[in-house]
């Protein structure tokens, strides 16, 4: 056994330590690596003998494989429907906000994407002055509402991975959270214009164009203070 394939087969077949034996054999008797191999697996294949060996251990490989396939099987299965639930019922119209403070409070960057029929898409990414976290979200959420308006965005889907300011905006007045109040009723305005909007939390991975077009705002607002310095 010594062209290509049958090495390849050889080193497919070995365990960790039959290939450890192998390369201290190969050291002791001078022997290629691939003959060592082979007579490290000969010696546990014993009397049944070294085809045997690789048959068997190759189907097992075989099956480990199929195994495997159907576990990323599962796990994209299970995916598709955690996808399906945060992305509710397709909409001609799709939005993300996102905002960030640096450090938390201090300065506020928003990011916005909002896509729509062939291919119309708008990006928004801006500096909003002074802030903590969830008054950044709450305003990308009013920048891309008013441009949601602006284009006449009816049927629309808006997702965000902020908790806070989603189940702020959906919230009985009495359990709102009163310092963003204002935000509150700037938001619930504008969605009253929208009546077909719904509002959906997604993961923080499901949001990253948003999270890029913030930090971006951030970056630029930031470079040009220092640069002023």
């Amino acid at each position: 056994m010594n062209d290509v394939v049958d090495e390849q087969d050889l080193a497919q077949a070995a365990y960790k330590s039959e290939r450890t034996a192998s390369r201290r054999l190969a050291r002791t008797l001078g022997l290629s690596e691939a003959e060592a191999l082979k007579r490290t697996l000969e010696t546990s294949a014993g009397k049944a003998g070294l085809p045997a060996l690789l048959a068997e251990r190759a189907l097992v490989r075989a099956r480990d494989a199929e195994r495997a396939s159907a576990r990323a099987l599962l796990r994209a299965a299970a995916k598709a429907r955690r996808d399906a639930r945060h992305a509710g019922r397709p909409t001609a119209w799709r939005a993300w906000f996102d905002g960030s403070a640096r450090p938390n409070p201090g300065r506020c960057g928003i990011g916005a994407l909002l896509t729509g029929p062939d291919g119309f898409s708008v990006e928004i990414a801006r500096d909003v002055g002074h802030g903590n976290s969830s008054e950044a979200e709450y305003a990308a959420l009013v920048a891309v509402l008013e441009a949601a308006l602006e284009h006449g965005a009816a049927d629309l889907t808006i997702y965000g991975d902020s908790r806070v300011v989603i189940d702020d905006v959906a919230a009985p007045d009495a359990m709102a959270a009163p310092v963003l109040a204002a935000w509150r009723i700037r938001a619930q305005a504008l969605l009253a214009r929208l009546p077909q909007a719904t509002l959906r939390w997604v993961p923080r991975h499901r949001n990253l164009d948003a999270d890029a077009l913030s930090q971006r705002a951030l970056e630029r607002t930031l470079t040009t203070q220092s640069d002023a310095d």
